[in-house]
């Protein structure tokens, strides 16, 4: 394994970064100018709803809903584009489509918008990776990422009214379904090559001394005419 696969990069924090202020820009024209982009959010089953799902991760209801969003946002694509760097773009644009998508199949009539699916899907992604990967870096992300987010798991049900539940529960399950599709690509554990017990055992006789092979003891005599 390269032993500088995890370092970052220009895009480690810039994609980040651009994605938050682009969420806080939107909320600002809103604000600046009066206008209500709740309606370009994911409307279930309706043709026009469609367009919510490239629209809903950037328009959010309020400060507070903005807020709550955007720190778990930026920390979870750092991690993506910090630990896997090679698939990120994919993860990122094929996850916000299919979360959408699938909250636009699943969800109760009505405006969802905000990018809590995005985190929820970035959550889940980084979280059920690091445990098929079985990377003892990628793990520690993981247990880091329940520490910090565990408590979101109550949000995957319908506990209140104004929260959408089922755009969470469609990031969290195409985060699940992604981590697998991607487990063979992007970091991997190290595999080492053993030698097997025959090869082994070919080195000692019977009594258990050693006993090199012919070609080292070829080279040491060589070794030994030319100090001579």
């Amino acid at each position: 394994m390269s032993e500088n696969q995890f370092k970052v990069r220009k895009h480690t924090f810039l994609i980040p970064i651009i994605c938050v202020l682009a969420i806080w820009f939107v909320y600002f024209i809103e604000i600046k100018f009066r206008f209500n982009f709740n309606k370009f959010g994911v409307f279930p089953r309706s043709l026009q709803g469609l367009r919510g799902i490239i629209f809903s991760p950037f328009i959010h209801a309020d400060i507070k809903h903005l807020f709550n969003n955007s720190i778990p946002l930026f920390v979870m694509l750092s991690s993506l584009y910090y630990f896997y760097f090679k698939i990120a773009n994919r993860v990122l644009i094929y996850g916000v489509f299919i979360t959408g998508l699938l909250t636009w199949l699943i969800a109760r009539p009505a405006n969802h918008i905000g990018a809590s699916g995005v985190v929820y899907f970035l959550v889940s992604f980084i979280f059920f990776s690091g445990i098929w990967r079985k990377y003892y870096r990628l793990i520690a992300l993981s247990l880091v990422v329940v520490f910090q987010y565990g408590s979101m798991v109550w949000y995957l049900l319908p506990v209140e009214d104004s929260i959408s539940w089922e755009g969470h529960l469609a990031g969290f399950v195409t985060g699940i379904v992604f981590a697998y599709v991607f487990k063979n690509t992007g970091p991997q554990t190290e595999k080492f090559e053993y030698s097997t017990n025959e090869e082994f055992e070919s080195l000692f006789d019977e009594n258990g001394n050693y006993n090199p092979p012919k070609e080292d003891i070829k080279e040491a005599i060589n070794d030994d005419e030319i100090r001579k």
